[in-house]
């Protein structure tokens, strides 16, 4: 299934190098994972509290890629200098959703935007986050199948807010850009549960 998420290994490859630098600093995943969450909830709640000024929203797809940067190098310090940990798993997953969360709400304040599809979404997110962290609980991988997964969601909003802070996107688009994503969430939501049981079945999975 196609996703952003496959794009992952090549842009591992290029912060790499940055990674081991923070590692020498002595700076932790677990450091970077909520330093992350907390950046993305002071970017939501300035662009909320003043969402009349438009081109704050600018800021979403700025702090979207930053943001994108940094869950790939809290992965990287876990994983490659010996840093995983229980509590890191927790973080991982809940500061995802929590900042995530935090950051598609204020389009719900937006003139013309209904906040039904906008909580629609937050919620099929969290369920589908949800999906693939049952994953290992019946014997499959954490299951990251598309197409709207994390980075997917991350491009969408971005290209939201990039078009809501330069006037070019007209208000009135928005729900329906928000009812597509929710058919594409129900879609990750069916592939995530199919291809989980399809791998504990030994059954072929589509990566």
């Amino acid at each position: 299934m196609i996703s952003i998420y496959r794009l992952k290994p090549r842009f591992q490859r290029l912060l790499r190098p940055a990674v081991r630098r923070l590692f020498e600093y002595g700076i932790t995943a677990n450091q970077v994972t909520l330093s992350a969450c907390l950046a993305s909830l002071l970017v939501a709640v300035l662009v909320a509290l003043f969402a009349d000024h438009r081109w704050l929203f600018a800021l979403i797809p700025l702090w979207m890629l930053l943001r994108m940067a940094l869950n790939a190098v809290d992965g990287m310090l876990a994983r490659e200098f010996g840093q995983k940990s229980r509590l890191g798993a927790y973080l991982n997953e809940l500061t995802d959703v929590v900042a995530d969360s935090a950051l598609y709400l204020p389009f719900a304040l937006l003139p013309g935007v209904s906040p039904l599809w906008v909580g629609l979404v937050i919620l099929l997110a969290v369920i589908s986050e949800y999906a693939g962290v049952l994953g290992p609980m019946i014997g499959a991988s954490r299951r990251y199948d598309g197409p709207m997964g994390k980075s997917d969601r991350a491009l969408c909003f971005g290209v939201l807010g990039a078009g809501v802070a330069s006037g070019w996107l007209p208000l009135d688009w928005i729900d329906w850009l928000l009812m597509l994503m929710v058919l594409l969430l129900l879609a990750t939501l069916y592939n995530r549960i199919r291809q989980g049981l399809a791998e504990v079945a030994g059954q072929p999975v589509n990566e």
